[in-house]
């Protein structure tokens, strides 16, 4: 056996070794065998096939084991229902499957059973590196990515021992994903991050704590609108409990965070300890609740969110607008409700095309403009006051009706994205490299005064930033954030209280238009997208109107 495949052997033996030992440990209660985990009488047995992968461009220098579980009903013809585990095999699941594909109380399913990644050793005198908690507990994307473009076309080469080629359906409805501790958290993320991929998820001791970011997830769901994703969780009382964090306390704010948002949510909690056991009694029940309506697609429910429920309209989401804008700078209405949108070809700051939507929400025109030297932001007070920011210098600048410009602040953050409050007492001031907002007073004569680091917001655990930029106010005096997340939704207090994502991922700047400035146009990627809000916004240059006071 080749050094790289003996270390790997080692992990994950080290690993079942570890989970035995906490299984053997004095509990409270004992978890029987579910009869589904047991084989019966004349049920027809899948095969279970040993692969290794060991070409890794997202996690270059790994190699893991994994296993191919192909029920006896799979055809070879039509594409199978996939479930994806992490941690290798578990939960007697090929068992399971075959008793549960023979009631029909689950799809025809081909399940892949992977282990964390090892990157071997140098020599016999070294250790390898264990990847198993930066592929499982981090917030980011890379292991939702090698799943999905990197193991899945993989196990899409291989075929049966019969010869049956592996057809793995490519819908999310279709497809499933699982695993205990880290490997619960793994799943999770790749079904919040990919609800296109994956829209069921089996989460055992999962580990939403402080190990790389995971106990982010409770607060984080409230926000968001509700996905496409059912879950079902699992814990106990004596579940991990030391410097990362309570896991029983943890695995119950998450229960609580989905069912509060609207997600289809189900758990079983016990009295045990940090382990498979109480997760391998309940796997079949797991599994009949997690495909239970399919093929019905998994649906989203009603947040409890107030904000999101006063903001949102039913049935309207985000449409893009027709062609691409890469290098957009910004999205500005006028009095008529057409937004304008300032492109930068290829990054350049001294000119750049403007195309301008309608109200009607379908692109007008476009034209080639010069705009001299760069800046950030740029908004038009009602008083005619013209606010400009430049985003490689601590300056803000003023220039009056009929008067020169003057800086009126240069000793806060490299200055970002404008906006003013609904009543033009207030600037606001994004910056890109933190996660604040300031706050500034306007005084009687423009100037600015009383700066204050005032929104604080989400930052993205996957990339560490939150990237703010773009900024636009409605007549409540929300204030809508452009950054890494998508769209961020802050309170006049501060606060944010609600997240809405774009498809095209970052956004970089945002704002009201349409007829009645009820459309929030959202510039993502090399896209424009707009979507339809309960609310009226608050263009700069518009009467400045006084919203209600927060509530503190």
């Amino acid at each position: 056996m080749s050094l790289p495949r003996l270390w790997t052997r080692i992990f994950a033996l080290s690993l079942g070794l570890f989970l035995a030992a906490q299984a053997a440990a004095a509990e409270p209660d004992t978890y029987p065998p579910n009869p589904d985990s047991v084989r019966q009488p004349g049920v027809s047995q899948g095969e279970m096939r040993h692969f290794t992968f060991d070409h890794s461009a997202i996690y270059p220098g790994t190699t893991r084991d994994y296993w191919v579980y192909v029920p006896a009903q799979y055809d070879g013809k039509t594409p199978a229902c996939v479930y994806v585990d992490q941690d290798g095999r578990q939960w007697k699941a090929e068992v399971v499957f075959d008793n549960l594909i023979a009631k029909k109380q689950m799809p025809v399913t081909i399940g892949v059973f992977v282990t964390p990644g090892v990157v071997p050793a140098v020599s016999p005198a070294a250790l390898p590196r264990f990847n198993r908690s930066f592929e499982y507990d981090g917030m980011g994307d890379d292991y939702a990515r090698f799943i999905l473009d990197e193991l899945l076309p993989d196990v899409a080469t291989k075929k049966a021992s019969d010869g049956r080629a592996l057809l793995l359906s490519q819908s999310g409805n279709d497809r499933a994903i699982g695993g205990s501790s880290s490997g619960a958290m793994a799943a999770f993320t790749a079904a919040w991050l990919r609800p296109d991929a994956f829209s069921r998820v089996f989460s055992a001791v999962g580990s939403y704590v402080d190990l790389r970011g995971g106990e982010v997830y409770p607060s984080l769901i409230r926000k968001y609108e509700p996905k496409p994703i059912r879950v079902f969780l699992q814990s106990g009382t004596n579940d991990n409990n030391h410097y990362g964090g309570d896991w029983w306390m943890a695995n119950q704010a998450m229960e609580r965070s989905l069912e509060f948002s609207g997600y289809e949510v189900s758990h079983v909690w016990g009295e045990g300890g940090h382990n498979g056991r109480q997760g391998t009694a309940i796997f079949p029940d797991a599994m009949r609740w997690l495909w239970q309506g399919w093929p019905q697609p998994v649906t989203t429910g009603v947040t409890k969110n107030a904000v999101l429920h006063d903001i949102l309209l039913s049935g309207e989401g985000w449409a893009p607008v027709n062609g691409t804008y890469p290098n957009a700078g910004g999205l500005m209405a006028n009095a008529k409700g057409e937004v304008v949108i300032v492109i930068y070809p290829d990054g350049n700051d001294t000119s750049g095309s403007v195309f301008k939507i309608g109200p009607d929400g379908q692109l007008a025109n476009s034209s080639i403009k010069f705009f001299g030297s760069h800046f950030e932001d740029v908004l038009v007070a009602h008083n005619g006051n013209i606010y400009r920011s430049i985003d490689t210098h601590n300056r803000i600048y003023l220039k009056k009706p009929n008067g020169a410009p003057s800086i009126v602040n240069s000793d806060g953050p490299p200055a970002g994205g404008l906006a003013l409050s609904p009543d033009q007492t207030y600037l606001y001031v994004s910056d890109a490299q933190s996660l604040w907002i300031y706050s500034y007073q306007i005084a009687a004569d423009g100037s600015l005064q009383y700066g204050q680091k005032y929104y604080w917001l989400e930052v993205s655990p996957a990339s560490g930033e939150c990237g703010a930029q773009g900024m636009a106010v409605d007549r409540d005096g929300r204030l809508y954030v452009a950054t890494d997340l998508g769209v961020q939704v802050c309170d006049q207090a501060g606060r944010v209280n609600a997240i809405l994502p774009v498809p095209g991922g970052k956004v970089s700047s945002v704002c009201f238009g349409g007829a009645n400035f009820d459309i929030l146009y959202a510039a993502a990627g090399d896209k424009i997208y707009g979507r339809k809000l309960n609310v009226v916004g608050q263009p700069a240059w518009a009467a400045p109107v006084k919203p209600a006071p927060p509530k503190l």
